[in-house]
């Protein structure tokens, strides 16, 4: 058995299973922003016996702990570059800290590399390769997942689709900046709230929203747009529009066999997200990998990191066993 953890900005999992995309139990809880990294090892601190009664077992039974960290980690160091989201993480050994913890061999990822992982041997991508995975929420992160194992460049990262640059035209300025600022649901947002002021005479459905509610959300950005509200509508359009162009540069470079997209956003589902993503990357696609990629919503739910995770743990000792020399007769 192994543990599995994700840290997020706004979320913290764990769970024990064998890393073969079974769970046998789960432990999550928020994340609080005020606390820092201090408070989340705490958090860690105190849930592993909670999660450990809760399946039934004690710490002897787990041979390996993995790590999904929602932000830049070394490999080679297995350290944590930076979080985005919570102060307190730079330059942190967190695999050295679980091992030290646990008395347990870490091994350390991007939670976008690692839900790729889980993606690629249980979920949406199963026996195809290259995998190409994004996740679209607060931010976009990106997994290149080929025969099974992740890709990371030199070792501090790779396949950040989140960070291309792209160009966006108002009806006033254009500004150049990361995909993520137009397509994630904060990006969306920005859009759905600059058209509200660039349209300020138009009576409309978000509007009556943003009014009651004080603050958008994605959320409601989709619910206006099921109801066929017309700025909600092109504030969609403008960030599906965007990451389409954001996947066709991943298919020109990388010509994936499938891309498994999964976060927060992507949850709009087929008629908001999916369809017309789709139509979008066939018309501006590289034409002679027309019909190469295939773009489909992931599988594995809320779970997906942790998922990853144990494959991480179990993929560690396997190494590790393989590296072990054999005992001579």
């Amino acid at each position: 058995m192994y543990l599995g953890i994700e840290i997020g900005g706004t979320k913290l999992q764990l769970g024990i299973g064998a890393g073969d995309g079974t769970l046998h139990a789960l432990w999550r809880g928020a994340v609080d922003v005020a606390r820092g990294a201090d408070g989340i090892r705490e958090q860690i601190e105190s849930a592993v016996p909670e999660l450990m009664r809760q399946a039934g077992s004690d710490r002897q039974a787990l041979k390996g702990v993995g790590i999904g960290f929602g932000g830049p980690v070394d490999d080679r160091t297995q350290t944590v570059i930076k979080s985005h989201q919570i102060e307190g993480w730079d330059n942190f050994p967190l695999a050295a800290w679980v091992s030290d913890m646990l008395s347990l061999p870490a091994s350390l990822g991007n939670d976008a590399d690692v839900a790729g992982l889980a993606e690629a041997l249980f979920g949406a991508g199963q026996g195809l390769s290259p995998l190409f995975y994004v996740t679209v929420g607060t931010g976009i992160g990106g997994g290149l997942i080929l025969d099974g194992e992740i890709y990371r460049g030199v070792g501090r990262g790779a396949a950040e689709i989140g960070h291309l640059a792209v160009w966006h035209f108002s009806s006033h300025a254009a500004r150049r900046g990361p995909l993520e600022s137009l397509a994630s649901g904060w990006g969306i947002v920005a859009t759905a709230e600059e058209l509200l002021h660039e349209k300020h005479d138009l009576d409309c459905l978000l509007r009556h929203i943003q009014q009651t509610k004080g603050k958008l959300t994605a959320q409601d950005v989709a619910d206006a747009a099921r109801h066929h509200d017309p700025l909600a509508r092109e504030a969609l359009h403008t960030a599906l529009e965007e990451f389409a162009l954001g996947l066709c540069q991943v298919i020109a470079l990388l010509c994936p066999r499938r891309i498994v997209i999964g976060g927060g956003v992507s949850l709009m589902g087929e008629e908001l997200f999916f369809g017309p993503l789709r139509k979008l990357v066939a018309r501006h696609v590289f034409p002679p990998f027309t019909d190469c990629t295939d773009i489909v919503p992931a599988a594995l739910g809320e779970e997906v990191v942790v998922h990853g995770a144990l494959a991480l743990a179990r993929g560690q000792e396997s190494a590790k066993n393989k590296e072990q020399p054999r005992n001579r007769a």
